[in-house]
């Protein structure tokens, strides 16, 4: 009789060879669950999209109006210098003042009536005056409100506008206005396909009983996420601002036109401001003092929300880096005294989880970001509901058998035309944890 792959008579055999180990023992002890490594992928196109959805659009190529109210700051520099003993009697005009980067305001013949208030380039207050002619462009001629005493302009003075005031009888002083600015982004075209043989479309498999059915899954999660990324990290030539033309746009090997769409991270690395009172971007060497990390607080709710509370997108070495300052000696909130009152994990009704940080000036809705990881895992990005929103050229779509007649297998697509929109800049964040 032929020798075969059997078993002895009498001996154990634990089916550690052969066909019984290959094929026979059922190692599956839930065959039809599989575990996914991450299950909630895109929190920011979620949230913005849940915010503010714009679609039905009439061009890929989007514009959006935009205004800053000139009264929120309202100055300009001096450049002349009157010493103390130059300057005029009480009741008697200055000679001529050169003035020069007005802010909030047009150098004019509006400035007539306007009441200052001088300051030195330490921001300590010198005197108060009222501004009564405009002998010519950028030249002003004022009267003080203060006795004389040690009155003095310096070159580098600046003067804030406190109010105005008029002589009785006076007519109306001329007018000025400022325009709307424009800020612009575009959709981009997304396409993740799903393709399988016929021959594995009526395989029955474990794990997953059918693999259409879960590639059509995975690829829709990868659409959404690839989404995410291009929201967050996308960039064009032109960014958000400028004059747009289609030159902007770059051409595919075949010289179709190629969109892409102004990612906010970029955004903001692009357009913001590192330095100054309306910084909205900080390194990580602006916050690694308790000091600094009130100071930069301070600008980032500069622009009040509506809701008292900003949303922030962070990256897991960020969200740790604010677990971490609980008063430990060496971080900067145990070196102060100070105490981060970091909240518990909470989930919401959006379907992702977060967690609160108070700050001295408000209060920040921390939101853990899969994206936001490797060279973004201490980005933290701060943003402004009311100006983010989630553009939709074309609705997505799932695109089914899209596969030629004579192939024998199965072919779908997920496709989106979609962008996002920024405007005013300066009311969005990104901050770089230590």
């Amino acid at each position: 009789m032929a020798q075969s792959d059997t078993t002895v008579v009498g001996a154990k055999n634990l089916g550690s060879s052969g066909v019984l180990y290959s094929d026979r023992r059922d190692f599956y002890i839930r065959p039809n669950i599989v575990k996914e490594l991450w299950t909630d992928v895109t929190p920011f196109t979620t949230v913005v999209a849940n915010q503010s959805t714009i679609s039905g659009m009439a061009d890929p190529t989007f514009k959006m109006f935009e205004h800053r109210n000139p009264w929120v700051k309202q100055k300009f520099q001096i450049d002349t210098a009157i010493a103390n003993g130059s300057m005029p009697a009480e009741n008697v005009e200055t000679s001529n003042i050169t003035i020069s980067a007005p802010e909030g305001l047009e150098a004019g013949a509006n400035l007539i009536g306007l009441e200052l208030e001088i300051f030195d380039s330490a921001d300590a207050s010198k005197f108060k005056c009222v501004v009564t002619s405009y002998p010519s462009a950028n030249t002003i001629k004022v009267k003080l409100l203060e006795a004389l005493g040690s009155h003095a302009f310096v070159a580098t003075d600046y003067a804030m506008v406190i109010g105005s005031a008029f002589g009785e009888g006076t007519t109306s002083p001329t007018a000025w206005s400022n325009d709307l600015s424009v800020v612009y982004n575009q959709c981009q075209i997304f396409k993740t396909p799903v393709e399988v043989t016929g021959t594995l479309l009526e395989a029955s498999l474990r794990g997953e009983s059918k693999e259409l059915a879960r590639l059509r899954d995975m690829k829709s999660q990868e659409h959404k996420i690839q989404k995410e990324r291009a929201f967050l990290f996308g960039s064009n030539l032109a960014g958000i601002t400028g004059a747009w033309s289609s030159s902007e746009n770059l051409g595919d090997v075949d010289g179709n036109t190629l969109r892409t769409t102004m990612g906010i991270i970029p955004a903001l690395n692009k357009h913001g401001n590192s330095s100054g009172e309306y910084q909205n971007v900080f390194a990580s060497s602006a916050v690694d003092t308790y000091s600094e990390f009130v100071d930069a607080m301070e600008k980032v709710f500069q622009y009040v929300p509506t809701s008292g509370m900003k949303r922030a997108f962070v990256g897991a070495g960020a969200l740790g880096y604010w677990s971490k300052q609980g008063g430990n000696a060496g971080s900067f909130s145990g070196d102060s005294g100070w105490t981060v009152n970091l909240g518990d994990m909470k989930r919401d009704s959006l379907g992702f989880n977060y967690r609160v940080l108070e700050t001295p000036h408000g209060m920040l809705q921390l939101i853990p970001t899969p994206v936001l990881r490797g060279p973004y895992n201490k980005h933290m990005l701060i943003v402004s509901d009311e100006n983010l929103f989630h553009a939709q050229y074309r609705r997505p779509q799932f695109q089914a058998s899209i596969q030629a007649n004579d192939y024998d297998g199965v072919k779908d697509q997920y496709m989106s035309d979609e962008g996002i929109g920024i405007s005013l800049i300066e009311s969005h964040a990104l901050m770089v944890t230590p």
